[in-house]
C-alpha cells in the first residue's frame, strides 16, 4: 500500500472515530435529557397527561400545534374546514390567478343540507349579447357629495394595523384596479390605502382611531379635514362587528409599532383595545344625532355598521327615523355576521352572540321595506361572502351592495394559517415582521385582487343569466331556493315572503 493511501485511511479511520464519539455523546446527552424530563414531567401537578404518561405525553402539545396546519392538506375532505373550505379558498386562488375555474365529474356538495342554497334556472335563460351594463346606486341622496358606485362587490373593512402595510397597498391599488371601493377598518386612514387611488370608505370606530382626541372623543376638526379628501367617498359608524358583537376591537401590542401608533392616536407598544360602545351614543336618537353630526361635519354619505342581535332594535330605530324625519336615517346599513371575521375575538363572542346574515338580512330587509325606507337606506352585506353563489343570495334577498374581507385575503395569498393575531402570518397579509412580508408584492397582488373581483362579478352573472335576467340586480327570492330538513328546497319568496310598504 503506497504512502498516500495509508494517509488517507489513517484520516479516515480519524474522521469515524470522531463520528461515532459525537454520537455517544449525542446519544448521552439525549438519555440524560430524556430523564430529566421523564422526573420533570412526573413530579410536576400542572398537565395530568404528561404527569401519566412522562416524556410521550409531551408529544401531544406537538400534534396539536401542528393539526391546524396539516388538516387542510392531508386529512380534511374539500368541503369540511371551517371558517372556510378548500373548495371554497381554491375557487379564489384561481379566479385571482385568472386559471381555470372549471370542475369535472359532478359537484362534491352536498345539495341535500338543510339550508342549502340553490338557484332556479329559466327555461329561457339570457344570451351573453342580452347583458345590461349595471347602473350607478347613489348612496346619501340628502347629502352636499352623495356616492354613486357602479359595483355592487367592495373590499371590507380591515385595518392598517390588523393588516401588513404590504396587504393594505396591494388591496388599495387592486381596488383601484377593479373599480370598487376599500373600507379602511377601525384603524384610521394610512398612507399605504392612499397609494392606489381607490375610492375609499372611511370606518369609525369605536374608540374613533384616526379621528380622536386624547381623551377619545370625537375630533371634529381632522373629521372636516377627512370629509375633504377627495378619494374618501363615505363614512361608515361602526357600532359592532362580527368577530366580536359586544366588544371593541384587538389590537396586541406587538402590532402597535411607532407609524400604527401616531396613525391611530394612541400609545407605541401597548395593547390597543376599543371600548365596546361609542361611549356618548346610548340611545337611538343619539345615533342619529352622531350621524347627523358626521354628516353635517364632511358632507357625505354616512352609514352604521352591526351585527344583529334582538331584531326588535330595528323597529325601534326605524320608530325613530319615522319620528324625526326620512333626512335623519343612515345612509346605509352594513350589515355583519356573527360567524366571525378577520380579527381575534373571544371565543364566547365569535361562537354564540348575534344572528347569522343568512337570517338577519332578510329581517332587516323586509323591515325597511315595509317602512319605506328601502329605498332610502341602501344596505350592504358582509359576511363569509367569497363566492358568486354568496353574493348573487345576496342580492336575491334584497342587499344593494355586498362586501368581504376574507375573500380578498384569499386573492392575495392568505392561507387560513389561523395566525392573524400573532404577528406570525406566513403570507405576509396581517403580520409586521418584514422578513415575513417580502413574500407579498404589492404589485403582483393587485392584479390578483382586480382578477378575483372580476370574476366574481362574472360569476354572478353566469348565475343571473341563467335565471333569466340581464343583470344581477334584478335577482330576487324567487330566483333563489333554500333546502329544508327533508332534502327538498322551497323558494326564497316563500321562505322569506316579499313585504309591501305600510
Amino acid at each position: 500500500m503506497t504512502e498516500n493511501a495509508w494517509m488517507n485511511s489513517g484520516t479516515l479511520l480519524i474522521v469515524a472515530q470522531w463520528l461515532l464519539g459525537l454520537f455517544v455523546l449525542l446519544l448521552i446527552i439525549g438519555l440524560i435529557s430524556i430523564a430529566v424530563m421523564y422526573v420533570v414531567d412526573k413530579t410536576q401537578t400542572k398537565h395530568t397527561i404528561r404527569r401519566n404518561f412522562p416524556v410521550v405525553g409531551r408529544f401531544r402539545y406537538v400534534f396539536e400545534n401542528l393539526g391546524e396546519f396539516f388538516r387542510q392538506y392531508f386529512f380534511a375532505m374539500d368541503r369540511e374546514e371551517m371558517p372556510f373550505n378548500r373548495a371554497q379558498r381554491s375557487w379564489v386562488y384561481r379566479a385571482a390567478k385568472n386559471a381555470d375555474r372549471t370542475l369535472a365529474f359532478g359537484s362534491t356538495r352536498d345539495l341535500t343540507k338543510n339550508g342549502t342554497i340553490i338557484f332556479a334556472n329559466s327555461p329561457y335563460p339570457r344570451q351573453t349579447e342580452e347583458k345590461t351594463q349595471p347602473q350607478p346606486v347613489r348612496i346619501g341622496p340628502h347629502c352636499e357629495h352623495p356616492y354613486e358606485p357602479v359595483s355592487y362587490f367592495h373590499i371590507s373593512g380591515m385595518s392598517y394595523g390588523s393588516l401588513s402595510p404590504v396587504a393594505v397597498r396591494a388591496l388599495s391599488k387592486g381596488a383601484k384596479l377593479a373599480g370598487c371601493w376599500m373600507n379602511t377598518g377601525e384603524g384610521g386612514l394610512s398612507p399605504y390605502h392612499l397609494e392606489g387611488e381607490c375610492d375609499i370608505v372611511f370606518q369609525i370606530g369605536t374608540a374613533k382611531y384616526g379621528v380622536r382626541n386624547q381623551d377619545g372623543t370625537l375630533n371634529e376638526l381632522r373629521l372636516k379635514e377627512l370629509g375633504e379628501h377627495k378619494l374618501i367617498k363615505m363614512f361608515e359608524l361602526k357600532l359592532s362587528q362580527g368577530a366580536k358583537p359586544g366588544k371593541g376591537g384587538i389590537l396586541p401590542a406587538l402590532k402597535v409599532n411607532k407609524e400604527i401608533a401616531e396613525i391611530r392616536g394612541i400609545p407605541e407598544g401597548k395593547d390597543s383595545i376599543s371600548p365596546n360602545r361609542h361611549p356618548e351614543i346610548k340611545t337611538d336618537d343619539d345615533l342619529l344625532d352622531m350621524i347627523d353630526k358626521i354628516r353635517g361635519i364632511t358632507g357625505k354619505p354616512v352609514g352604521i355598521k352591526f351585527v344583529m342581535g334582538d331584531p326588535s332594535w330595528i323597529d325601534e330605530l326605524i320608530q325613530t327615523i319615522q319620528r324625526r324625519g326620512i333626512e335623519s336615517a343612515p345612509d346605509f346599513i352594513t350589515l355583519d355576521s356573527a360567524d366571525g371575521g378577520t380579527g381575534a375575538a373571544p371565543q364566547p363572542l365569535m361562537d354564540y352572540v348575534g344572528l347569522k346574515l343568512s337570517e338577519s338580512l332578510p329581517l332587516l330587509v323586509d323591515k325597511l321595506i315595509a317602512a319605506g325606507l328601502k329605498e332610502r337606506i341602501r344596505v350592504v352585506a358582509s359576511g363569509k361572502m367569497i363566492s358568486p353563489a354568496d353574493v348573487a343570495w345576496a342580492i336575491a334577498i334584497g342587499a344593494d351592495f355586498v362586501v368581504s374581507a376574507r375573500g380578498f385575503m384569499f386573492s392575495i395569498g392568505c392561507i387560513q394559517a389561523m395566525q392573524c393575531n400573532k404577528n406570525t402570518c406566513p403570507t405576509g397579509v396581517t403580520t409586521h415582521d418584514k422578513k415575513l412580508q417580502k413574500g407579498l408584492d404589492p404589485e403582483e397582488k393587485s392584479v390578483r385582487v382586480a382578477n378575483y373581483h372580476k370574476y366574481l362579478e362574472y360569476g354572478v352573472n353566469i348565475i343571473a343569466h341563467s335565471c333569466g335576467v340581464s343583470d344581477p340586480r334584478q335577482l330576487n327570492r324567487r330566483h333563489g331556493r333554500i333546502v329544508t330538513h327533508t332534502g327538498d328546497s322551497v323558494s326564497l319568496a316563500e321562505r322569506y315572503p316579499p313585504q309591501a310598504p305600510r
